[in-house]
């Protein structure tokens, strides 16, 4: 019926085609809103039951969730965001203060044993004392025998070089050195070398004598009456206490040995007043046997040469007995001591009349012109009586003068 009117007919079906075109749109409109209502619907209620799923999962199997969670990225952020970073965060915040506390206890624990190795110190430093005192009697034992630093940075093959020319030079000045003291045998040689202690050769020369006319042997010095031998001994000081030696060591002597003076160190040493330096010097000069006698005068020169920075005359035995050949050392110290009685004095050194002095790195402690140096000298290298009263003949030959007795003196 619309069709067939010829204006309104038509409108009115233009209009129901409108309209049937407008519900058409309409509704495809309304559809896809519903759709999207749906789906929206749909997408809402997914996320909001997929948390309240996934929340359990994710506590009971984090392992398990990564998996899925990598295969769909587009709901990574969602999940993530919306419910696992909560419980995480939840997580996070819950486990926090226990891991705070743990490593508060931890660093308590750490502090604990940053204590004790504070305490284990302690005990070190004891041992190193304890090591040190030793040592003292060893920086001090140390030690080895340690020698100062040489001259130069002079090496230790260069200082026992230097060390042996040195020696070899003072033989060549001193062809005649010998012990000064007079003896006849071993028994005098001991007793004078005792009474020779803080006092020179040529006062206990001029007072052995009467001594040894007076008691020849151990056994009449061991019977002796002390008063009388102090009588004899006084003029060589400390008379009393050498008088002391003397006569125990004579006991010793005819009681433990026979009345033989013994020719080992170990022996030697037992005997009263005898002390490393007096067992060398016997040794070597009644026995033959090597020794160096370490006395003031070597004492003094072996340090200014600096062979040795020790102080103490075992040690210094040592030192220097390592810069030689054992067959050197009793020549060697008779070289030593007859050059410093003569030239190297302990106050006024002559350096200026040295014949070792480019070798000697004290050079210029004592006086260095020549003219002045030669006023110093002693002994024969200044044309005086030497210490002996019976000196070898080396020595008279070298122009040596023996030493006058006691009553001339």
């Amino acid at each position: 019926m619309g069709e067939q009117a010829p204006d309104g007919g038509r409108k009115p079906a233009k209009a129901a085609r409108t309209a049937a075109a407008g519900k058409g749109p309409a509704e495809e409109t309304a559809a896809p809103g519903k759709t999207a209502a749906k789906k929206t619907a749909a997408a809402g209620t997914a996320p909001a039951k997929a948390p309240a799923k996934k929340k359990p999962a994710a506590g009971k199997a984090p392992v398990k969730k990564t998996a899925p969670a990598e295969k769909t990225p587009a709901e990574k952020p969602a999940a993530k965001t919306a419910a696992a970073k909560k419980p995480a965060a939840n997580a996070a915040s819950a486990e926090k203060p226990a891991a705070e506390k743990a490593p508060v206890k931890k660093t308590a624990a750490k502090k604990t044993p940053a204590k004790k190795p504070t305490v284990k110190k302690a005990p070190a430093k004891k041992s190193a004392v304890k090591k040190v005192t030793p040592s003292r009697k060893a920086v001090a034992e140390a030690a080895p025998a340690a020698a100062v630093a040489p001259p130069g940075g002079e090496s230790h093959a260069a200082l026992v070089r230097r060390a042996r020319r040195i020696d070899r030079e003072l033989a060549e000045v001193y062809p005649y050195a010998h012990p000064e003291l007079d003896f006849e045998n071993p028994f005098q040689l001991v007793v004078a070398t005792v009474l020779s202690a803080q006092t020179t050769d040529l006062r206990v020369n001029q007072t052995t004598p009467a001594l040894f006319a007076k008691y020849p042997t151990p056994e009449d010095l061991a019977a002796a009456v002390p008063e009388e031998v102090e009588e004899i001994l006084r003029p060589t000081g400390f008379f009393r206490a050498k008088t002391k030696s003397v006569i125990g060591l004579s006991k010793a002597l005819a009681e433990e040995f026979g009345g033989e003076v013994p020719g080992r160190l170990e022996d030697l040493v037992k005997l009263p007043g005898v002390g490393r330096k007096t067992a060398f010097v016997v040794l070597g000069n009644a026995f033959g046997r090597p020794g160096i006698t370490v006395d003031t005068h070597f004492q003094r020169l072996v340090r200014r040469w600096q062979w040795t920075a020790e102080t103490e005359p075992d040690k210094i035995e040592a030192a220097v007995g390592a810069l030689f050949p054992k067959s050197d050392w009793t020549m060697l110290s008779h070289h030593v001591i007859f050059h410093g009685r003569r030239i190297c004095h302990a106050r006024k050194p002559a350096c200026g009349a040295c014949p070792i002095a480019p070798l000697c790195p004290a050079y210029g402690e004592g006086e260095t012109d020549p003219e002045k140096a030669k006023k110093l000298l002693k002994y024969e290298k200044g044309g005086f009586p030497g210490q002996r009263l019976n000196p070898p003949q080396s020595y008279l030959d070298a122009g040596g003068r023996p030493a006058p007795p006691a009553a001339a003196g």
